[in-house]
């Protein structure tokens, strides 16, 4: 059934006339009868009683007219919804990114507020494992590691740059210290996190081959938590600079770094290198490669 024709048919029941009809339409009134014959020849059906004045509709035309409006109002909807996808107001991004990760995910999400207000971005707490795997079955836009995957059709960019440090409470009796030992760390009381990820993993095979094990004595499943207990004194941790960077700011926590665990490491933002892309996440693409020429750029400053 064609919607043009539909239109025809809601436009002459509305005018109860066909020449009213064809002047709202602009249309002449042959080609207005044509395309309500049209649509009593595919129903096999009258849709206007045409031996009584006023366009009066059959019983056949009663039962069309309902849906006819509901199928012109969908067409309507769909047709709103792809412009407001155009103009952002539907445009969502999807990235995937384990905890310690989002904070590099700030500044770009800033720039796409900023220039996008009405875009929206979801980020979801997925393992670093998973994260390639669902960025290249369409899951996710983006995801966001600080490791190169190994799985082919995928592009990434740089937004930033992090290392593993030990952190301590500012009492602790290490807090003065710039850097210690591997085997000073390894006596000391950790607090880890409960996910595993590929660094921590690194962080225990240099451990076993050093013979300095590590004495985890508690896990969260949250960084704050983690910190929190730091904080506290319970124990110190070993986390990613950029999680913490207010709370050493505000003197709540030190940092010390490992001799054998300073692993610089970048954080890059991953995504399908082929396929569709929605303008949303076309956009926050384009932040993104704005931040790494930015990060480029500091370096050769520096």
């Amino acid at each position: 059934m064609d919607l043009a024709e539909l239109q025809t048919f809601l436009t002459v029941a509305s005018e109860h006339s066909f020449s009213r009809a064809a002047a709202r339409l602009h249309r002449t009134q042959p080609a207005v009868s044509q395309a309500v014959r049209r649509l009593e020849e595919e129903l096999n059906e009258r849709l206007f009683d045409r031996t009584a004045k006023g366009g009066r509709l059959t019983e056949a035309g009663r039962i069309l007219l309902n849906y006819a409006r509901r199928l012109t109002e969908l067409r309507d909807e769909a047709a709103s919804a792809v412009r407001e996808l155009q103009d952002f107001r539907r445009g969502r991004v999807a990235i995937g990114a384990n905890e310690a990760a989002v904070h590099a995910l700030l500044p770009i999400v800033s720039r796409l507020r900023d220039e996008h207000p009405d875009a929206q971005v979801e980020v979801r707490r997925v393992p670093a494992r998973q994260v390639a795997a669902e960025v290249l079955n369409g899951a996710l836009d983006f995801g966001v590691l600080t490791f190169q995957p190994r799985e082919r059709g995928l592009h990434s960019v740089t937004i930033g740059a992090d290392e593993l440090v030990l952190l301590t409470s500012p009492d602790h009796p290490l807090a003065d210290r710039k850097e210690i030992s591997m085997e000073e760390f390894g006596r000391q009381t950790v607090i880890a996190h409960n996910d595993p990820s590929p660094a921590r993993e690194r962080v225990l095979r240099m451990s076993e081959q050093r013979h300095a094990p590590i004495n985890i004595q508690m896990s969260f499943p949250s960084l704050d938590g983690i910190k929190r207990a730091v904080e506290m004194g319970l124990g110190v941790a070993l986390l990613p600079r950029r999680c913490a960077l207010t709370e050493i700011a505000r003197g709540q926590l030190a940092v010390v770094r490992v001799s054998q665990l300073r692993l610089a490491r970048q954080v890059r933002l991953i995504c399908r290198r082929s396929g569709e892309m929605s303008r949303a996440a076309s956009a926050f693409l384009d932040a993104a490669r704005r931040e790494e020429r930015k990060i480029g750029d500091n370096k050769g400053k520096d």
